[in-house]
């Protein structure tokens, strides 16, 4: 690992743990065992070294959902949902401290002022939002989940199972008690009224 990778890394964990607001570039220095000028000869600012991480957990997440689909076959949308919220799951435990960073309050603060923050954040959900909305229209084309609008259903979906994760994160309870009754609402919400 480089040592740009390293400060990344050591800097991900930091913010992620601590806020960005309250870890200190003297703190980071110390953790990844290089100098703070080592540290701005790669990154100008504190708010460079958030961004760049930020960049990282979209290109991370987002080649880890393509991985998953370039190994599984799904039978039609409807599993392809199940899968996508079993799969997201998954990562938040493997990718923990990008969650955490995510479910932070700093990053949206920063989105305010500073657009390429706020690009990042929104190509991150977007793409999460896309990969429910992609399964829910190949299930309405196949029998396998109702007519009903894709995108808003993907978003309502989402942010159950984020909802979710960010209760696990919080210690406020555990996902996994709720996933089974989490992938039979979903199902139900998705499949024709009998």
């Amino acid at each position: 690992m480089s040592k740009k990778d390293d400060i990344l890394q050591t800097a991900l964990h930091l913010f992620a743990e601590k806020g960005f607001k309250d870890t200190t570039m003297t703190e980071l220095s110390k953790a990844t065992g290089v100098a703070e000028g080592t540290i701005f000869y790669h990154f100008k600012s504190k708010e460079d070294i958030f961004l760049a991480i930020l960049e990282n957990a979209r290109k991370d997440i987002t080649d880890e959902f393509s991985r998953y689909f370039g190994e599984k076959s799904f039978s039609n949308g409807l599993e392809i949902v199940k899968g996508i919220i079993s799969f997201y799951l998954y990562l938040s435990v493997k990718m923990e401290d990008h969650f955490y960073l995510l479910h932070r309050h700093y990053p949206y603060q920063l989105a305010e002022k500073n657009q390429v923050c706020h690009e990042h954040l929104k190509a991150i959900y977007s793409c999460l939002i896309d990969f429910f909305e992609q399964a829910i229209v190949r299930g309405q084309k196949d029998g396998s989940i109702r007519t009903m609008p894709a995108r808003k259903t993907a978003i309502l979906i989402f942010t159950m199972v984020d909802g979710l994760i960010r209760f696990k994160n919080n210690n406020l309870y555990d996902s996994t008690a709720l996933y089974e009754d989490l992938l039979e609402l979903c199902k139900r919400m998705l499949q024709e009224k009998t």
